[in-house]
């Protein structure tokens, strides 16, 4: 591939003018030690690869001994009871990316517990449902398919703040993975000059983050406590979808469960008395012989499917919304083709997608937020102008409202699409914990026009799955709490190692980095050029001109029914 005068203009002003997105510094953003030898364990065997993967999911259990017992963990479920208590008052999460879809996650998670506890509950209590709201960096069309460069855009996260209409009597948490993502640092500082209590998380030390000037600006503000659930560097460098997330999900759980049971004591006696120990429990299920075993074989069967030219569609109910999550992360993390909506008829099938046999995609889309879909409305030239977008962008403003979100086929309708043309199709049908019987005949009804259909169950409950023949089993115990907070972090940690050791056994991981890296924003620009420069031996310079060399490249082919590459590989 030639390096063009354009590629080297485009690398110029890179390198010297998005300094503040060179980011190798962040320990998020660096190669774990630990599990530097993932790639040559998974060549070993898938057991060994999932027992390095497993090494680093320790690093979390450290951190929670501390953050959990911390005057900032007290601080911030007294901010909870307090706007619970208060007539109008919110929790509001905002995240981006994997941060953003765990928001959704948490506010599905509390929304849940009054759908399923109904009966136990008055109708004021069932009225607390709505006092938690979140915010995804460009709505929950991210969910399904990502739209990174929102990101970039500081404004971006204030503009959603104000149309969520935040105000004093609310709680705004900051899940910010890596401590720099500009358009969630733009949404808490919109919070708390609009007069909210803020919090903001952080995975990097806060020395380091200082260096960055948007991140300081934040960590140094009086209004926002900052919270410290740094756990070194992650599992496969630079994905926060790994323990930097497991971290935030299991702390942030923990506090609203706490909040809950201060306001409804009764169901105090659910909570873990111990919620580090209760993970490191946890931990040490999915470390034990028959559930390594369990998620090996679940890896190397995804891995022979897609190695084969195969789709996988997973079908479930409980913990949909988790697995969205995974899959949804796969397209951006490992540069796979992103999930299809109805009205795109040409193009490459995700590797993976999921649909819900018990209802129709409307009601699935509702059903698994617990609410109506939170999406940003007819996005205009003009809304991107004001954002200071590319021009590119201002051509071309994406679609991303609820009518977009809608033609994602997520329900019990056919799926021709998924089975037609491949070489093998495959329906898993997902349990965790005991399947109800009217899951268990949908699932059997829908997974019937497939014509491979592998059971996939995670827990001990559901015996008649789990001993199914040709069955996919990750054997552990999960205990009950009011927010079924250890369900949905044993089909976090689960999924975590699935889609990871899957990838990695498909040849997209270098020892432990992404090496099929997606350059959809500047962050991601700058880990694309620093694994150039760490793999290839060359400047930071010359590795940014290498990259752009590619990307150019690959805009000028035809890639129709084609998987687009990395401009990663093709430079690599």
């Amino acid at each position: 591939v030639p390096i063009t005068a354009a590629a080297r203009a485009r690398a110029r002003e890179f390198v010297e003018n998005q300094k503040s997105f060179r980011l190798g510094f962040l320990p998020t953003e660096r190669s774990n030690p630990i599990t530097a030898s993932l790639e040559s364990d998974f060549k070993r065997s898938c057991e060994d690869g999932v027992a390095c993967l497993q090494r680093a999911d320790r690093q979390v259990a450290i951190v929670l001994r501390h953050s959990l017992v911390s005057p900032e963990f007290k601080a911030l479920v007294d901010a909870m009871e307090k706007a619970l208590r208060s007539p109008k008052g919110r929790i509001v999460f905002s995240g981006c990316g994997a941060t953003g879809r765990e928001s959704i996650l948490l506010e599905s998670m509390w929304r849940d517990f009054f759908s399923r506890r109904a009966a136990e509950l008055t109708a004021d209590e069932r009225k607390l449902a709505d006092r938690i709201a979140s915010i995804m960096t460009a709505g929950d069309f991210a969910l399904i398919k990502s739209v990174e460069f929102f990101e970039d855009y500081w404004n971006g996260g204030a503009r959603q703040t104000d149309q969520l209409n935040v105000g004093p009597e609310d709680v705004f948490i900051a899940i910010n993975g890596g401590g720099e993502c500009s358009t969630i640092l733009g949404s808490v500082e919109r919070a708390v000059q609009r007069g909210a209590k803020g919090f903001m998380n952080i995975n990097n030390p806060k020395e380091l983050l200082r260096k960055i000037e948007r991140s300081r600006v934040i960590i140094d503000d009086p209004r926002v406590t900052t919270i410290d659930l740094y756990c070194g560097s992650m599992g496969i460098a630079g994905s926060t979808r790994m323990q930097s997330t497991t971290s935030q999900q299991l702390f942030y759980s923990a506090a609203l469960e706490q909040a809950l049971v201060r306001l409804l004591p009764r169901f105090a006696k659910e909570l873990s008395e111990d919620y580090a120990q209760t993970f490191e429990d946890l931990l040490s299920g999915l470390e034990a012989p028959a559930a390594r075993r369990g998620l090996a074989r679940a890896i190397a069967f995804e891995a022979e499917v897609y190695g084969q030219g195969g789709r996988i569609t997973y079908l479930a109910d409980d913990c949909m919304l988790d697995i969205f999550t995974d899959n949804t992360e796969r397209s951006p993390t490992f540069m796979l083709p992103q999930l299809k909506s109805s009205d795109e008829k040409t193009g490459v099938q995700s590797w993976a997608f999921v649909k819900n046999p018990l209802y129709s995609t409307p009601d699935c889309w509702t059903r698994m937020f617990r609410r109506a879909p939170r999406c940003l409305e007819n996005f205009s030239a003009d809304d991107a102008r004001a954002m200071g977008m590319s021009q590119r962008i201002v051509d071309h403003p994406p679609k991303i409202g609820t009518p977009d979100l809608l033609k994602f086929m997520i329900g019990n309708e056919p799926a021709p699409e998924r089975i037609e043309g491949f070489p093998r199709a495959v329906a898993v049908t997902f349990s965790v914990g005991q399947a109800s019987s009217a899951y268990r005949a949908a699932a059997e009804r829908l997974a019937s026009a497939w014509p491979e259909r592998v059971p996939f169950h995670v827990g001990t409950a559901d015996t008649a799955v789990r001993d199914a023949p040709g069955a996919l089993c990750v054997p552990v115990e999960i205990a009950d709490s009011p927010l079924e907070t250890w369900k949905h972090l044993a089909v976090k940690l689960v999924f975590n190692n699935l889609s990871t050791g899957t990838m990695t056994v498909c040849g997209r991981v270098a020892g432990n980095y992404m090496s099929w890296v997606s350059i959809s924003n500047k962050k991601l620009t700058d880990r694309g050029i620093r694994l150039l420069r760490d793999l290839g031996g060359l400047s930071y310079e010359t590795a940014a001109e290498r990259l752009f060399a590619a990307q150019e490249w690959i805009e000028k082919q035809d890639w129709t029914n084609r998987e687009r590459p990395s401009a990663v590989q093709v430079a690599l």
